[in-house]
């Protein structure tokens, strides 16, 4: 069984002070071993990285200076702790500077040496799950994903867990927030990758002719039919049948579909023999599945066959600074495509796109971007560039033209005049969750159903402008 402890490599050229280091360090719970020359020592960090070096800086046959400098150029990972009798304020300068995590200075008693040793791992355990986080936590995308923000981290982790399986999933979402992409990601993670991926809207096929499209029709099934038609379901088999806007389809069908799912079989349009195909469901819906079995629209059986692996995909107005990663990505895209000179958002333009509750999600920036490029060119995105839809924009947020009341008859001067700029209101509503909150921002942007980095970004401008705030920053 192998050892799991810690890997220290001591390189220390005086016999007799390495076996008194090793005594020292006896009753840690680390491994320990021993290089006598640089040589000798880096010939062992290149074949094990230990987790720390004890490294006496003068060796017999190189500089331990150059030993750091190797560790630190080429990325190892280790923790050195530089040893010297020759201690100085400049020597130790060095040493930090080229990467050392702590120094010593000949001779020292076993406390200190212990103490350390115990901070350098502890050091590298740290490092250790900041990189995990980040693996885990901070990716750019995934798969054609695009998106930093929690909600996204945890759509990621899902969709690396259930995509080696057999299981179906079901992907809930907002119209716009990328629901097809999720499944086309499920799809090239999977085993069946080099399988077909075949995508079905229910919406928008006609209740006549959906069956048909999913399992296929033979010749003079119906008027039309001239020749026998694959369907969906076998030109899937060996990979994944993406059925969106599920809840759309017929009772009726719904209940063949079950069918197809319990047995892997399947019968033609107009045919009279059972056929089979070998492939993973995926299924979506902006809807609520319950609500729609509730209702009768939705079959419970087929809804818990398939509800297996759950994927909700946030809304975008959930995704804080994503707006911007998505707008600055298909800015680029389409300049590209377009032929224009598009590089940047201007700062302005960037809080109103942050600012914006974004009703359509990603499909709508998509649009709005798009449109952008299309009909404008320049370097920089500009607020006069921006579709009349985000122009009208009021304290970073934008205002529906629908969600402005109508005059109130009868209104006095007095009543009129008590009505004050809206930008205003916000940040009194803001700094005001913040001092109840006791100067918790991400409590309180969680109790305004906002984004903490909406309201950083907010005050870092009011302070820009010279606004004094309640909560100092």
């Amino acid at each position: 069984m192998s050892d799991a402890r810690p890997l220290v490599l001591l390189i220390e050229d005086t016999p007799s002070l390495a076996a008194l280091y090793v005594e020292y360090l006896r009753r840690e719970s680390v491994r320990v071993a021993v290089a006598t020359t640089g040589q000798e020592g880096i010939g062992a960090i290149r074949s094990q990285a230990p987790s720390v070096v004890l490294l006496d800086l003068n060796l017999p046959d190189m500089s331990g200076m150059d030993i750091l400098k190797e560790v630190t150029a080429n990325g190892y990972g280790c923790s050195v702790i530089v040893i010297t009798a020759h201690g100085s304020i400049n020597t130790a300068v060095e040493a930090m500077r080229n990467g050392a995590h702590d120094f010593l200075m000949k001779p020292f008693d076993p406390d200190r040496l212990r103490v350390t040793l115990r901070n350098a791992l502890s050091h590298q355990k740290l490092l250790s799950m900041v990189e995990t986080y980040r693996e885990t936590y901070d990716r750019q995308g995934l798969a054609g994903l695009i998106g930093t923000s929690l909600p996204m981290q945890q759509v990621y982790r899902i969709i690396e867990s259930a995509a080696p399986s057999r299981a179906t999933v079901f992907i809930t979402g907002e119209s716009g927030t990328g629901k097809e992409l999720c499944a086309a990601a499920i799809h090239k993670l999977s085993p069946r990758r080099a399988g077909p991926y075949v995508a079905l809207n229910c919406a928008a096929i006609s209740r006549e002719l959906i069956e048909s499209e999913i399992f296929g029709h033979v010749k003079g099934a119906f008027t039309g039919a001239t020749t026998d038609r694959d369907g969906a379901a076998s030109r899937a088999s060996g990979g994944t049948l993406f059925l969106d806007e599920l809840c759309e389809m017929d009772l009726s069908l719904q209940s063949k579909l079950l069918r197809f799912l319990q047995t892997s079989s399947f019968v033609r349009v107009g045919g009279n023999h059972e056929e089979t195909a070998d492939l993973r469901f995926v299924c979506a819906t902006n809807r609520d599945p319950l609500a729609e079995v509730k209702a009768g629209r939705l079959r419970e059986d087929l809804f818990y066959r398939l509800h297996v692996v759950p994927i909700h995909m946030p809304p975008l107005r959930e995704r804080g600074e994503d707006v911007l990663l998505l707008a600055n990505h298909m800015l680029t895209r389409f300049a590209k495509e377009e032929g224009k000179q598009f590089r940047r958002f201007a700062p302005e333009v960037e809080a109103m796109l942050v600012g914006y509750d974004w009703p359509g999600n990603v499909r709508q920036l998509q649009n709005v971007v798009r449109n952008i490029v299309v009909l404008n060119d320049g370097e920089t995105v500009v607020p006069g560039m921006l579709p009349h839809s985000l122009g009208a924009v009021a304290g970073g947020r934008a205002l529906p033209m629908a969600a402005v009341p109508p005059a109130v008859p009868g209104a006095s001067a007095e009543d009129v005049g008590s009505i004050r700029p809206l930008a205003d209101v916000e940040r009194e509503t803001i700094e005001r969750a913040i001092q109840l909150c006791d100067g918790n921002i991400p409590r309180a942007a969680e109790l305004l159903e906002i984004s903490p980095s909406t309201i950083y970004r907010k005050r870092q401008r009011w302070i820009d402008e010279g606004i004094v705030l309640a909560v100092a920053s």
